[in-house]
């Protein structure tokens, strides 16, 4: 979830692996796992631009609350 939402922060794979400390390649793979637990696509990748689905946009405030739930 925490490559899911620096993705959403930056909206690049490259620069939001900065963030978590990956390299862009783990950070997609992290993503993909968690679109096929959840079921759906969370981001719209197109070469070189990144974007929200209506789902990853739903799914979103979630994820940080769990973020945030598991930090404390």
């Amino acid at each position: 979830m925490e490559s899911f939402v620096a993705v959403t922060e930056e909206l690049h794979f490259g620069r939001s692996a900065w963030w978590v400390h990956l390299t862009a390649s783990p950070v997609s793979r992290a993503v993909k796992v968690l679109e096929r637990d959840v079921g759906g696509a969370l981001l719209l990748r197109e070469c070189h631009h990144v974007e929200l689905t209506p789902l990853g946009t739903e799914f979103l405030p979630l994820a940080r609350l769990v973020i945030a739930e598991r930090s404390c």
